[in-house]
């Protein structure tokens, strides 16, 4: 009795599922990254089989990348200026700050000048008396 062999259907049956998860991967992705105009050429692409209409696809998606890329660099160029801006506007503060701090050391030097002199003064006193 021979016993027919499931080896060669299963190889096949996996390859199967691994090319239906990849191309869902793939889907998905161009459906997070494209907007909904994109996905009408993805549909476009699927209906004519891959022929030669799947350039519009392809250009469309290649404009899609194109214009998320641009947007994420602006977006960066945005936030590294916020950032610069901010660092000036602290290095501004700590100026400010340091100029008073220097301002108050001068103060609180003339105040204890002024404190020895009116010991000083008081000292004299109490000894003439």
């Amino acid at each position: 009795m021979e016993r027919p062999s499931l080896e060669f259907n299963l190889p096949d049956t996996h390859e199967e599922g691994k090319l239906y998860v990849v191309d869902s991967l793939n889907n998905l992705n161009k459906l997070n990254v494209c907007p909904a105009e994109s996905q009408r050429s993805l549909d476009e692409e699927e209906n004519t089989g891959g022929t030669g209409e799947s350039m519009a696809g392809s250009n469309t998606r290649n404009q899609c990348l194109f214009f998320t890329f641009i947007l994420t660099l602006i977006v960066s160029l945005a936030l590294v200026s916020f950032v610069i801006f901010l660092i000036f506007q602290t290095r501004n503060e700590v100026d400010q700050i340091s100029s008073r701090l220097l301002s108050e050391k001068k103060n609180i030097e003339e105040l204890k000048k002024l404190n020895s002199i009116i010991l000083k003064h008081l000292n004299q006193s109490r000894i003439k008396e």
